[in-house]
């Protein structure tokens, strides 16, 4: 690992990112860094004056990762020369974290930390969702997701409003954007939501329906287990007519996923029409097709809804891991993905620690034998990391740019 750090790591993107600036501020010198080192030792409260710094413990330690945590009033490593009360989080990306295990309930691909392109896709669909969810509800331009390194994807937003939440304004951004209910509603569903939906889970029902067919019955298979078919059954269990079908669905064993939810959707969208379209509809009857109606919607977004660690984002002294880390247990690195390329992005393509390695020892042999001459390109851009970097240049760049904009409408504003 040593060897990654020395040669491959984007120290220096790294610190731009945090630091907003290329002068040293206390969004980065008073910065949390966390290192957990090979012993499984834990190391809290580390901070560094500029990037150099922290590339040399990191060399020096050689941790497994390294994590980022809050800004503080001070810094972190001299916390001990004030009081408690003074010592507080002042600065803190809004981060969220996205888990495949917590879709074990709904994937039958795959379980705990197992994944396939298959499962992914519940990923997929939860970057679509909420990187516009973001960006359109609450204003926010500067979201970096990046790949766990194995089943899941973390997602860091830097603008300056998102920076200075407090741990109540986190738990409402989260709260919003948040329908799963824990153990499930009385239906065994994690969704129960009514008639009319807030516009926001409107859009991203919008979105997700598209793709629930192929995702919950194709691959996923999710009306296979008899139990899975009972609590979607249950949730319509107003459906009367739904009622003379579900002993033949149960029993017909031959009938895949899809066949079995296209006759259960066909069967109550029927429902619905006709007692839409009676003449002297009782309430009664107005109160069921709107409860079916839901229902319908419900099970598609329990299928099919992002699924987040509510406890990661929303406290500003959360930890979590830096950017370009290297996955223990996989050796894949934790890159940076582009949001209007995630359906292309392939978690078994991502660059491992001893395939880059390998790739810079195959550039120095060619440099000291007949290939090319010494460049004085970064190491990492004669690696298939250079297109990850890339993008992380590219976030930071707008960042920089933006912090640099703002900084000059203060100024002249001051000369007013």
């Amino acid at each position: 690992m040593s060897n990654y750090y020395r040669r491959l790591f984007p120290w220096k993107q790294l610190f731009l990112w945090l630091n907003q600036d290329h002068v040293p501020n206390y969004a980065f010198t008073h910065r949390e860094f966390a290192v957990t080192l090979r012993n499984e030792a834990y190391l809290r409260y580390n901070s560094y004056a500029s990037h150099i710094e922290l590339q040399k413990d990191i060399i020096r330690l050689n941790p497994t990762r390294f994590e980022i945590g809050p800004a503080y009033t001070a810094q972190p490593k001299d916390r001990k020369l004030i009081s408690k009360a003074a010592f507080k989080p002042i600065l803190r990306e809004l981060v969220f974290d996205i888990d495949l295990t917590d879709y074990d309930d709904i994937r039958s691909c795959c379980s705990e930390a197992r994944i396939c392109l298959k499962c992914w896709k519940f990923i997929t669909i939860a970057v679509q969702v909420l990187d516009l969810s973001l960006r359109e509800d609450f204003g926010f331009q500067h979201l970096l997701w990046v790949y766990s390194g194995r089943r899941g994807i973390h997602c860091w937003v830097s603008d300056e409003e998102a920076l200075k939440l407090t741990d109540e304004q986190r738990k409402g951004i989260v709260n919003f954007l948040d329908i799963l209910r824990g153990g499930g509603s009385r239906h065994g569903l994690k969704v129960s939501l009514t008639h009319p939906l807030h516009p926001a889970i409107e859009r991203s029902y919008n979105i997700l329906k598209v793709y629930f067919r192929e995702i919950a019955f194709v691959e996923q298979d999710a009306l296979k287990d008899p139990e899975k078919l009972s609590t979607v059954l249950q949730a319509l269990s107003e459906s009367e007519k739904l009622k003379h079908i579900s002993e033949k669905l149960t029993s017909a064993k031959e009938l895949t996923s899809f066949a079995k939810w296209e006759e259960i959707h066909k069967t109550v969208g029927q429902e619905i029409k006709n007692l839409d379209k009676k003449a002297n509809s009782s309430f009664g009857d107005q109160r069921r097709s709107q409860r079916l109606k839901e229902a319908l919607i419900n099970i598609q977004l329990h299928y099919t809804y992002p699924r987040i660690d509510l406890e990661v984002s929303k406290h500003m002294n959360h930890l979590l891991k830096s950017p370009f880390c290297v996955h223990p247990g996989t050796g894949k690195v934790c890159v940076p993905i582009d949001p209007t390329q995630i359906h292309a992005f392939d978690p078994e393509k991502v660059p491992d620690v001893r395939d880059l390695l390998r790739q810079l020892d195959k550039v120095k042999l060619n440099q000291t034998g007949e290939g090319p001459q010494q460049s004085n390109q970064p190491s990492w851009e004669q690696t298939s990391l250079k297109p990850y970097i890339e993008v992380f240049e590219k976030h930071i760049n707008k960042i920089v740019r933006e912090k640099l904009k703002s900084k000059k409408h203060k100024a002249h504003s001051m000369e007013f």
